[in-house]
C-alpha cells in the first residue's frame, strides 16, 4: 500500500501502549508519522520504531489535526479527556480503555463482527474490547455457527500485566521476597500475589459482580450481537505475569456434535486448536503469539448438549494490542 497514514498513539509508556507500537512495526502498517504520546509523568521516555527511538511527548499538549488516527491506549479517564479533542480535529480513533458507549464506538473484533464497520461515518469512533471479550468472541464465533447457544459460563483466570506494569512488578517482588525468605508486604494488591490465587479483580458491587465481570458480559453480548445471552462470568486474579486463560462453558438447545465444534475451530481464523490429549498453556504456549489456543475440548460429563473448553491467549498482545491493530488494518482498506 503507497498511502500512508499519520498515527498517534496514547499511553505508549504502558504495556499495551509498546506492544501496540512494535505490531504496528511487525505487520509493516503504512506509518507516516508517528506522535507517542502519555502523561507528564512519562513524557521525555523513547520507544523503539523501525530503528529509531521515538520520543514520548505530553498528551495535553498534542494537536490532534496532525493525525488521521489516533489509539487511546491509556486509562478511561484518559479517553474521556481527549475523545472528543480528537473527533473535533477529524481524528477517527480506536479506543482500548472501554469508556465510550457502545452506540458511540462499537466494540469491533475482526474475526467476529468487522462488519459494523461499514455503517460507521468519519471520524471513526471503535473500541477494542478488553482482552477477555476478545479472546471469548474469536472463539464464539465459529462455535455460533454449529452449536445452538443458550447459556455461557467463563472462569478467567486474568495475568496481572491486566492490571499495568505495577502489578507486574508488584508480582515480581512479591515472588523475590518469598523465595528469599523475606517478610511479605503487598502494595498493590491487598494481599499475598504470588504462588496465590486472588478471588476477583477489583472491588466488587452490592450484588457481588467487578467491574471487569461486568464488562466482560456487556462486551461480549455486544460483539456477538446477542443482548440477551445468558452469561456468567467470574475473573480471579492468577499469579501469572502474561496470558490469560479461560474454562468455558456453553450450553446448547441440542446436543453438540464434537466432530463440528472441531471443524469450526479448525478453520476459524486467529484460533489454534490443540490436538485432543493435549492442552496449552500460557506460558509454554500463548505469550508472544497472535492467536487464541484452544483445548479440552469436550462434552459435559452426563450432558451432551454441554460444552466445555479450555482457552488461553497473550492478554497484552492478542487480547489488546493486536485486536486494536487490526481494527485499524480494516478502517485504513476500507474506510480512512
Amino acid at each position: 500500500m503507497s498511502q500512508s497514514f499519520d498515527i498517534a498513539v496514547i499511553g505508549a509508556t504502558g504495556t499495551v501502549g509498546e506492544t501496540l507500537v512494535q505490531i504496528l512495526e511487525e505487520r509493516d502498517f503504512p506509518v507516516g508519522n508517528l506522535h507517542l504520546l502519555a502523561s507528564s509523568e512519562s513524557a521525555g521516555h523513547s520507544v523503539p520504531f523501525r530503528g529509531k527511538n521515538v520520543r514520548v511527548r505530553e498528551v495535553d499538549e498534542f494537536d490532534f489535526s496532525k493525525v488521521q488516527l489516533v489509539f487511546f491506549a491509556a486509562g478511561p479517564a484518559v479517553t474521556l479527556s481527549f475523545a472528543s479533542r480528537a473527533t473535533a480535529a477529524g481524528c477517527s480513533l480506536i479506543d482500548l480503555s472501554g469508556a465510550l458507549p457502545a452506540d458511540q464506538a462499537p466494540q469491533v473484533v475482526p474475526e467476529a463482527n468487522a462488519q459494523v464497520l461499514a455503517g460507521l461515518k468519519k471520524p471513526f469512533q471503535v473500541s477494542s474490547p478488553s482482552p477477555s471479550a476478545t479472546t471469548l468472541a474469536v472463539v464464539l464465533a465459529p462455535l455460533l455457527q454449529v452449536i445452538d447457544l443458550q447459556r455461557l459460563h467463563v472462569t478467567a483466570s486474568l495475568a496481572v500485566s491486566a492490571q499495568g506494569r505495577e502489578a507486574v512488578t508488584e508480582l515480581a517482588r512479591q515472588t523475590a521476597e518469598l523465595l528469599n525468605v523475606r517478610p511479605l508486604e503487598p502494595t498493590f494488591f491487598d494481599r499475598q500475589m504470588a504462588f496465590n490465587l486472588l478471588a476477583q479483580v477489583g472491588k466488587p458491587d452490592d450484588q457481588g459482580h467487578t467491574l471487569l465481570e461486568k464488562r466482560l458480559v456487556r462486551e461480549l453480548r455486544q460483539v456477538m450481537s446477542l443482548p440477551l445471552l445468558k452469561i456468567s462470568a467470574t475473573c480471579i486474579q492468577a499469579p501469572v505475569f502474561f496470558g490469560d486463560s479461560f474454562s468455558v462453558t456453553l450450553q446448547s438447545g441440542a446436543v453438540v456434535d464434537l466432530a463440528k465444534v472441531n471443524a469450526a475451530l479448525e478453520d476459524a481464523p486467529g484460533i489454534e486448536l490443540v490436538e485432543a490429549g493435549d492442552y496449552p498453556t500460557a506460558v509454554g504456549d500463548a505469550v508472544g503469539q497472535d492467536v487464541v489456543y484452544v483445548g479440552r475440548v469436550r462434552h459435559g460429563i452426563d450432558d451432551l448438549s454441554e460444552l466445555n473448553l479450555w482457552l488461553t491467549s497473550d492478554n497484552v498482545r492478542k487480547g489488546a494490542a493486536l485486536n486494536a491493530v487490526q481494527v485499524a488494518e480494516l478502517l485504513i482498506k476500507d474506510l480512512l
